[in-house]
């Protein structure tokens, strides 16, 4: 074997590699300063339809030189958790901040009930919904006053008929706070702001159908729906029984009963004597 011609073919093909990498280094150098440098922007892996919601298994990260970054691209796939595409996004395409909306009134409600739930608006005033300081993802009880004895106030009853309700939205107003179906991340400062938002009279309700069907019965045959503030993470379910006029009175109850009894004597001897004449 001729030592020396393998050596000198070697040193040879050393310095046309140490060229090649210098060229390449050359012209990336070129390349990174009149481009810029590459960094992650988040593209479209399929086609997504429009107001389809977004989630990691339709977009990807792909690097791409600074100058064809497009303006208000997102630079990581949790940025774009609990956002809808506000238009249609072709597969590759980079997604931007004008072409994404949030769960909100625009975007419809329906992707924010829960599967198998429905939305339900009920009429309130101040008095009915904590002077209007609720908010979307807050969560409530619900009281009816239950009148089944064309108002005799010793046949009133006031029940919880519903505990730990989810509020949708109120009037309007609808906010992302509120946890999506198959969606991995938490609501950040995108949230909007609605501490002092109290124009409204409706609030809707996240609900089964059956309790739905429940709900309707009492708007429509009962004497009035009042919501109850709870803490978020109060997740216990009370037994409630239902609460009357005799109960209110406590101690006081036998005096009430007494009354009733008289009024219910005195009603029954008028009868008996209109029905004499």
């Amino acid at each position: 074997m001729n030592t020396r011609a393998f050596t000198t073919s070697l040193i040879l093909a050393a310095l046309a590699v140490a060229m090649v990498l210098s060229y390449i280094s050359s012209r990336e150098t070129e390349l990174i300063s009149e481009y810029g440098n590459s960094t992650p922007v988040v593209v479209a892996k399929e086609d997504i339809k429009e107001l389809e919601v977004i989630d990691d298994r339709k977009v990807q990260l792909v690097n791409v030189p600074a100058k064809f970054q497009m303006p208000g691209h997102f630079k990581s796939v949790e940025d774009l958790y609990n956002t809808i595409a506000a238009v249609p996004i072709k597969a590759g395409e980079q997604i931007t901040a004008p072409r994404v909306t949030y769960p909100g009134a625009q975007s419809g409600l329906s992707r924010q009930i829960s599967i198998g739930k429905r939305a339900l608006s009920i009429q309130v005033t101040e008095g009915q919904s904590v002077s209007r300081l609720l908010k979307p993802g807050d969560r409530v009880d619900v009281l009816a006053l239950v009148d089944y004895a064309a108002g005799k106030k010793e046949k009133l009853k006031v029940k919880t008929v519903l505990q730990d309700v989810l509020i949708l939205s109120t009037g309007l107003y609808v906010t992302n706070s509120i946890p999506l179906v198959n969606l991995k991340s938490e609501n950040d400062s995108r949230q909007m702001k609605l501490n002092n938002y109290t124009n409204y009279n409706t609030v809707t309700l996240e609900l089964t159908p059956f309790e739905v069907q429940n709900m309707v019965f009492m708007m429509s045959a009962g004497n009035g729906i009042y919501l109850s503030l709870r803490n978020n993470d109060d997740k216990n379910i009370e037994r409630i029984k239902a609460t009357r006029l005799f109960d209110v009175l406590g101690e006081d109850a036998a005096e009430a009963k007494t009354y009733f009894a008289e009024q219910g004597a005195q009603n029954t001897r008028r009868g008996a004597a209109s029905g004499g004449n």
